[in-house]
This record gives structure tokens, sequence and C-alpha cells, in this order.
């Protein structure tokens, strides 16, 4: 018999048309991986079942994350001003100064991360493919920490030397690139069927029969979606879309992130072939990147909902008028955060939303924190969106397994699958990880100072250089 959890007493969010309603006072039955009942009375099936009370709580579908890099842990506080021209030099190509173990640590602290913030699948742009040991590092910090994940591996761009110029590393689709990107593709999927393997890929100025053939490639060896940073404007203002719509790679398992300054035409041909767009509000209005697509009239909004409401009022009150109403829900911005997400990687019949068997992949809140009190009674979705911190994410399960509990990350099991990951079969808790990361992040910046790559405006101009972008469009 599988093992079940059964969670009682609780406010389940369940699906109802578009929107999601709380079903009050339910229980909740997991065999597995599955939800398998949910009904007011449900009794334990067995004496083993392990029993959460959620008297006060409220039961969410886990949370997707379209768009991440969970390998740079190690940076975090790194570009908390920097514009995006000036994170590539000092981010982006900094995968270089990682050891394939700075990786594993940096990737599941990442994972360990979004987990504790109720994130419970995420598309991971991996862009830290420096050696073949790099790239399965990542994957098994992944399956180790127990998310959900589509690991995208990334041909990646290196350098080989800062100093005395910046002097690219070789070329990124190299043979054993492309065989490493196949294998795991076919292998897939890992972790009892957790991770499935994607395509990053950041090289669409190469030929255009390199560019094919890698993408016809990967759809074969069956990768799950193909991811591409597009910011139109920023470097050139050539449009990713045109290209690949031109090339016929456009497809339902294209995922652009960011996307910012798209035209009309763009947002047509997406649309046509039902690719997705992910959009990263946070940073794009940080790093320069242009006005959030999430926020364009024609594009479905991703997040940000209190800022588009501000940008649609504006509207309103510079015409001389006064806004009667709001167009635009926490319900709209809950369903994008779950199910949305789910359509996005065509797992809409297994992920989004709680409703039996689905994946048993949920998020529960505290509905009594000082932050979500009340709230959670008059609208437990409004709780969510506008009320609850990581801190009223009481636990959070993902394929039936526990992975925080009562406020606190569940310990993670190592155990390593690929002979060329070298980090030692262990049980850790959270507090080992976060020394490991602080001893990894030391040596990271000390292999940053003796590569020469400290002066900013140095690796700046050597960066547009390197991006063939003109000196001149930056102010």
């Amino acid at each position: 018999m599988p093992s079940t959890i059964l969670l009682q007493n609780a406010t389940v969010l369940v699906p109802s048309g578009d929107d999601v309603t709380p079903l009050r006072k339910h229980c909740l039955l997991i065999e597995g991986n599955k939800i398998a009942q949910i009904s007011p009375h449900i009794a334990p099936p067995s004496a083993e079942t392990q029993i959460i009370d959620c008297t006060g709580k409220i039961v969410s579908p886990g949370f997707i994350d379209t768009h991440h890099h969970l390998w740079q842990t190690q940076l975090k506080g790194r570009h908390a001003d920097h514009t995006l021209i000036e994170y590539m030099p000092t981010g982006n190509l900094q995968q270089i100064n990682y050891s394939p173990e700075d990786v594993f640590w940096g990737q599941l602290a990442g994972c360990l991360e979004a987990l504790d913030a109720g994130t419970t699948t995420v598309v991971d742009h991996a862009h830290m493919n420096v050696t073949a040991a790099h790239s399965l590092h990542g994957l098994q910090a992944t399956v180790s920490s127990g998310i959900r994940s589509v690991f995208c591996y990334t041909p990646t761009h290196t350098v080989k030397s800062w100093k005395p110029e910046l002097v690219p590393g070789g070329n990124f689709l190299d043979d054993w690139v492309v065989k490493q990107l196949s294998d795991l593709a076919s292998a897939a999927p890992y972790g009892d069927g957790r991770v499935d393997i994607g395509l990053g890929f950041d090289g669409l100025m190469l030929p255009k029969d390199v560019v094919v053939s890698l993408y016809d490639r990967a759809r074969k060896a069956g990768t799950k979606v193909i991811t591409t940073h597009y910011v139109r404007r920023h470097f050139s203002d050539d449009s990713y879309v045109d290209l690949l719509d031109s090339y016929d790679l456009l497809g339902p398992d294209i995922i652009l992130s960011h996307a910012t300054n798209l035209t009309s035409s763009d947002i047509e041909k997406l649309s046509k072939a039902k690719s997705w767009i992910s959009s990263t509000p946070g940073s794009e209005l940080q790093m320069a990147h242009g006005y959030p697509v999430c926020f364009q009239d024609g594009c479905t909004m991703r997040l940000g909902l209190q800022a588009e409401r501000a940008r649609r009022n504006e509207e309103v009150i510079a015409s001389g008028k006064t806004p009667r109403s709001l167009d635009l829900s926490v319900q709209d911005v809950f369903r994008l955060a779950t199910i949305q997400g789910a359509r996005t990687l065509h797992m809409e019949d297994k992920l989004g939303s709680i409703e039996v068997g689905k994946l048993a992949d949920l998020v529960i809140f505290d509905g009594t924190s000082p932050g979500m009190v009340c709230a959670s009674e008059q609208d437990p979705v409004a709780a969510i969106v506008l009320h609850s911190s990581i801190r009223d994410i009481n636990t959070v399960i993902v394929d039936g397994h526990v992975r925080k509990m009562d406020g606190r990350l569940a310990p993670v099991e190592i155990s390593p699958s690929f002979p060329e990951v070298h980090i030692p079969k262990q049980k850790v808790e959270w507090g080992h990880v976060a020394q490991k990361l602080v001893a990894s992040r030391q040596s990271i910046e000390e292999a940053r100072v003796k590569s020469g790559a400290t002066d900013l405006e140095s690796l700046v101009s050597a960066s547009l250089k390197l991006f063939h972008a003109d000196p001149a469009r930056f102010v």
C-alpha cells in the first residue's frame, strides 16, 4: 500500500471555472504521490497514515516558477544596483569561477529557497555548463532537493580570460555539449519522475543550420521546453520572434523569458504559435529591460497586480476621470501562478490545481498568522496574494513528500546517481547547506579576484564588445 497523508479540517482551494473557490473544513487524502480524495470527512486509511491538522490553515496548489537560475545562490546581493549590462560580466559569466561542487551547493540552496517559499515546480535556465561535470552536479542537486523541475540544460558562453582583455571560451556547442544534452533528455525523467530536461539557449546569433539542427535534435531527444532570454532593443533591435518564426521553430514548447519591448507583430506570431512568455517584473524593472511585458496590452499578465492596477488607473485619471472598479483581480494573479504555469509546461492535467487524481504538490498557509488572520476568513485567495509571506507557509508537499513542515525545511537526502558527481552520500539539514554556501561563496570571490575581473567599467566595456553592442545605446 502506498504511503498516505491526511490533511484534516482545512480550507482547500479547488477550481471553479476559471477561478478557485474555498472548501471550508474539508479533508484531503494523499495516496503515494497523488491526491486521492477531497471530502468533509475522511477516515485515516491505516494506522501509518500521517495526519496533519490544518485547522485555521489554507491548502493551495503549489506555485510554478517559469524562469529561474537556481545555481546563482552564491551571487545573491551582488546585483542589487546593477543594470543588465552590468549583470552580464558579474553574474551571467561568473560560472567559470564555480567548481562543480560550488554548482551543487548553489543549485541545492536555490531549490530549497524555492521550496521554502512555496514554489513546487521551477523552469530552471541552467546556464552553468562549463564542463559536463558542472551540469551533472546541478542536475543531481535538483534531484536531491525534492523539487519538481524542468532542468533546462544550457550550452553556455564562457570566458577564457578577463585580462589584459576579455577572451571568450571555446565553442559552446562542442560535440560533447550536444551529446550530453541528447543523452540526458533521452534518459529523463529523473528523481522518480519529478525532474525533466529542457533546453536553455541564447545562441540565436549562430548560423541558421546550426540553430535548426540543435532544436531538432533537442526535440527528438525529448526536451520538455526550450527557453531563451529575449530583451529586444537592449543590445540590438533584432527580433528573436521574427528569427524563430522564419526558421519555423516557434511552437508550444517555446518559452521566451523577459520578452520586453515586444511589437504587435511579435505578439501575434507568439500567439499563433502558442508559444509562451515568462515575465519577471522585479529584475526587468531594475535592470532597464523596458516595461515588463506582463503589463503590456495584448499579453496575458503574469504577476505584479498592484503595479498594473496603478498603471491602468493612471490612464483613466489622466483623461480627467476616476476608475469606478478594477479590471484585474487577485484570482487573475493566483491563476497565473498556478494553473497557467502548469499550462506553460503542458502539465495542466497533473499540476496547477487541487483535484482528485492530480499530483500532490501542495502548499499549506497558516491563516491565523499576524499577516493573514481575518483575510483568510474573508477571502483566502486575497490572503495569499496580498497578505502572505514566506513565514506564513507552514508546510510544503511535493510529489506526496513533505519538504517543509511547521515552517522548517525538511532534511535532504543526498544520494548521487551520476558517477561524475563526487558529493558524498549524506543527509543534510539547512544549517549544513548554509555553511557550505558561505565557504563556497568565499572561494568563488577569491577566484574572481584572482582572474582580474574586478573593475566594473572595464568589464562592462568588454561585455559590450563581446555581445557586439553599440556603446552609444547605453547612457
